[in-house]
């Protein structure tokens, strides 16, 4: 969602100086606000299953263990909720956008934390299993200096990069500015973005590729994880969640106005891609702590 004026913007304690901040701390209290930043983020939280977790328009109790890459200026916020345990183990690593510059990530060795850096402003949920494999690598971060400090993170980050499973969690992201000027997925995201109200056919969008269909189906399964139809029906929700929390307008408007042509197919829709009902999620969205 781009309306961040509800939110509030932190201001991590990261001087122009520093590579990495890593909090470490175990906590009986986990509400964090709502907020944004345009830093990168990521959280580990062992023993926090029953926290809600909030990502962009993305809401969901979390397990016992998880790992998450939060974009630059994506909304994130973490409440107790239903978590009854008092040790909440909490890693959090903070770096400036630009710390690894355009000239390093074009270097080939880096194209995998490229990659995943561009598909952060979606924020990204790692499997139960990475989590797990890399939580004692994690947990003795806080205690390396120096280069090996620097160094171990930056190889937790290519293993992160490379690992299987992840998830997107935001349909709907801040910006998308991150694509290369040659990329195809940029010209079809453009696209998809002023028709997505519209109807949208396979045809229509391989030829705005230059690709045959055969080809575009690939192509869009590869980048993205998802089929052509889930792909526009993931923009096309990500739209309707924004609108249900920001607009005055009700279930069918909004079901129309992000491109479906019945309450039924939306309603399905919705559900399939948020897990709730859109009430539902315009009713947990309301409950949200926000500082304004």
């Amino acid at each position: 969602m781009s309306n961040l004026k509800n939110f509030y913007r932190e201001i991590p304690p990261l001087s122009s100086g520093d590579s990495f901040l890593v909090f470490d701390r175990v906590k009986d209290n986990f509400d964090f606000p709502v907020h944004y930043h345009p830093e990168f983020e990521i959280n580990f939280i062992q023993n926090g299953k029953g926290v809600k977790r909030i990502v962009g328009d993305n809401i969901e109790e979390i397990d016992n263990i998880e790992l998450v890459l939060i974009g630059p200026n994506l909304y994130h916020g973490w409440e107790l909720h239903k978590c009854t345990n008092k040790q909440i183990h909490e890693i959090t690593i903070q770096f400036h956008n630009d710390l690894f510059d355009e000239t390093l990530l074009s270097r080939r060795i880096m194209n995998p934390i490229k990659d995943m850096f561009n598909r952060s402003i979606h924020g990204i949920l790692f499997s139960k299993k990475t989590a797990e494999e890399l939580s004692s690598r994690l947990t003795k971060i806080s205690k390396l200096d120096g280069m090996d400090y620097f160094l171990e993170i930056t190889s937790i980050l290519y293993d992160l990069a490379n690992s299987r499973n992840q998830r997107l969690l935001s349909t709907f992201t801040v910006d998308y500015d991150t694509f290369d000027d040659y990329d195809k997925m940029k010209l079809v995201y453009e696209y998809v973005q002023k028709n997505f109200a519209e109807k949208i056919s396979l045809d229509d969008v391989s030829n705005v590729a230059s690709m045959t269909s055969i080809s575009f189906n690939r192509f869009i399964k590869k980048r993205t994880g998802k089929t052509f139809v889930n792909y526009i029906n993931d923009i096309r929700i990500g739209y309707a969640a924004r609108w249900l929390v920001e607009k005055d307008l009700s279930i069918s408007e909004i079901a129309f106005k992000s491109g479906f042509n019945n309450i039924a197919n939306f309603n399905r829709s919705f559900k399939s891609i948020k897990k709730c009902t859109p009430s539902q999620y315009r009713e947990d969205f309301s409950g949200l702590k926000r500082i304004l």
